[in-house]
């Protein structure tokens, strides 16, 4: 495999040159991916992280560039990930930036094949998203505000639980895309597509309320839907930050996060539909096997369905006298 002759580390000047060898490329494809491919500007950013995180260590074992790098090296890369405590789904999506990045330098010529196509991340246990009854859910969303902070805030929790919204979705919603009349919210997800989802009854109301508390906050001509007092649109942190304070405050009996209120959203419409195409569709999911990680539904819920269902189930309980007519 191609290396820095000996010595190369040692003078600032080969160092420039090998970090320009490493960067240029990187720089070049991150641009392809926000320019052609129009990915999102967050994905770009973790595309960018991974591929850094390669080249600092192809850089520390004497690399000339990304040509020298074999499907043995990156079997070694990827097992000195997982020793550095990397999960196997956070591995898989290294690996996916790295294949990804290699299908590009062959595009442009710049490697002869792609190290990463047959190389797999170590499996790990799929970790399923925490979930809040419905009955606390009613509990915490009914909760009395305390000012106009919390009248945002509740707005906000409305929105996650009534259209199961990611946080970056929620943070990114402007005026133009809610619709009161309809009670429809256009929200732009992951990959920048576009998808429509309902907004409940209850959301469109708290939303209502906030936004006679809005006018004194933003100036004219500003879309941001959610913003903060000083009228700049709200970030992610602040929206963790009120979601955990709103819970500690409201009496919930578990830590409360975005997530839990989009997982929470996903499962009680699938324990109240069984359509799985449908949540699907409402949490912007490429792949429904994705979504089929929301179906974890408790026996005693999948005991009851089967009893008002299966033509052979038991419909009710027997009587004193009544012979069970099964074998």
């Amino acid at each position: 495999m191609a290396r820095v002759p000996p010595g190369g580390h040692s003078g600032d000047g080969a160092a420039a040159i090998l970090a320009d060898v490493f960067e240029g490329p990187i720089t070049q494809f991150i641009q392809h991916l926000a320019s052609e491919r129009r990915q999102a500007q967050q994905t770009c950013r973790h595309y960018e992280r991974d591929l850094r995180r390669l080249a600092h260590y192809l850089y520390s074992r004497d690399f000339a560039g990304f040509a020298g790098l074999i499907n043995a090296d990156l079997r070694r890369y990827v097992a000195e990930l997982s020793r550095a405590g990397l999960a196997g789904r956070s591995i898989a999506r290294h690996l996916s930036a790295i294949r990804r990045f290699y299908d590009y330098l062959l595009r442009e010529g710049l490697v002869r094949d792609n190290p990463a196509l047959d190389v797999k991340a170590p499996k790990s246990g799929r970790r399923l998203p925490g979930v809040a009854d419905v009955d606390q859910m009613s509990q915490l969303l009914d909760a009395g505000t305390e000012g106009p902070l919390e009248i945002r805030d509740r707005a906000m929790f409305e929105v996650l639980y009534s259209s199961g919204l990611r946080l970056s979705e929620l943070v990114g919603l402007d005026l133009q895309a809610l619709d009161m009349a309809t009670g429809e919210l256009r929200v732009l997800g992951k990959g920048s597509k576009e998808r429509i989802v309902p907004v409940g009854r209850k959301a469109l109301i708290a939303i209502q309320d906030w936004l006679g508390v809005r006018t004194g906050w933003v100036p004219e001509g500003d879309q941001a839907l959610f913003v903060s007092q000083r009228g700049g649109r709200l970030g992610p942190r602040a929206v963790q930050l009120r979601l955990s304070r709103w819970g500690l405050h409201k009496g919930a009996d578990q830590r409360l996060y975005p997530h839990l209120l989009r997982h929470s959203f996903a499962s009680h419409l699938l324990e109240s539909s069984g359509d799985l195409r449908a949540v699907q569709e409402l949490l912007g999911h490429a792949d429904i096997a994705t979504t089929q990680i929301y179906t974890h539904l408790d026996f005693q819920h999948l005991a009851r369905v089967y009893d008002q269902s299966h033509p052979r189930a038991r419909r009710r309980p027997l009587r004193d006298g009544e012979q069970n007519s099964g074998g």
